[in-house]
């Protein structure tokens, strides 16, 4: 019996595979970003096999492993969905694929390391550690010595906000970390690494909004009722008319004083 080969669908979601036996992403993965040179990669697979496993590359996609093995239960998995760049020294030091299948507490990810090559294939995998993988891609794209360089790959505006953050930096108006996060901000901007900022439920701040805004006008309806009070009493004691009952006064007038703290002038019965 001949054993065919599984067509190529980026590793994932095989059309010709059972639902049940078909690979489950758990994100999709990020928009193509990065070396423009870098982007004709996208839509190919690489693959490698050592040992028992052969591996599948896609950049800006995934990578997935699979037992070559006859087994009833042979391992098919995904290591990690394409997230985002890993930048260091103006640098791209390689592509991370999180969100894998899940390893004990933890998914499965992997680093791709890019190297100069005569032809792109993939060349190396290895474990560093548990459930984090490393791979070497080898390409003649990297080759020239500004390959992998990250700032020609910003927008104008994008460099422009790097060389004011590098000035600050230089005349010491912010420190090492502002600058780094300065930068950090920046790579977010254009796509380079995931947000780490917290998103808002839009329907939480309109919720809050609305809270604010009777809380501010309760405020300003109780200031004006206080204004209206004092306008009544001005009016009172224009025609000298009391402000409390008359019966007791003495009596009534002693026995609240008693009872006030220093600096108490009262307070006024609303009813």
């Amino acid at each position: 019996m001949k054993i065919v080969e599984e067509p190529n669908t980026f590793g994932v979601n095989n059309p010709y595979l059972a639902q049940g036996n078909r690979l489950q992403p758990k994100v999709t993965p990020s928009p193509v970003s990065g070396p423009a040179h870098l982007h004709r990669l996208s839509g190919k697979c690489f693959t490698l096999t050592e040992s028992m496993y052969k591996y599948e590359l896609c950049p800006f996609h995934n990578i997935t492993q699979h037992e070559q093995s006859f087994r009833w239960n042979a391992y098919s998995g995904i290591l990690g969905i394409w997230q985002e760049w890993e930048i260091a020294n103006n640098t791209f030091m390689g592509m991370w694929m999180r969100e894998g299948d899940a390893c004990g507490a933890r998914s499965r990810e992997t680093k791709v390391i890019f190297v100069c090559g005569a032809k792109s294939k993939l060349a190396a995998v290895s474990e560093p550690s548990t459930c984090v993988y490393s791979l070497t891609f080898e390409t003649p794209l990297v080759c020239h010595p500004h390959a992998l360089l990250v700032y020609p790959t910003l927008s104008e505006g994008l460099q422009n906000e790097w060389d004011e953050a590098e000035q600050s930096k230089y005349e010491g108006l912010i420190t090492e970390q502002g600058y780094n996060n300065l930068l950090r901000d920046i790579f977010e901007e254009a796509g380079l690494l995931k947000s780490q900022k917290v998103k808002v439920n839009r329907n939480e701040v309109a919720a809050d909004s609305e809270i604010y805004s009777s809380l501010q006008k309760c405020t300003e309806d109780v200031q004006k009722l206080r204004e209206e009070i004092q306008k009544l009493q001005a009016v009172l004691r224009q025609h000298n008319i009391p402000l409390g009952p008359t019966h007791n006064k003495s009596k009534d007038t002693a026995t609240v004083s008693d009872r006030r703290l220093r600096g108490d002038t009262g307070l006024v019965d609303l009813h």
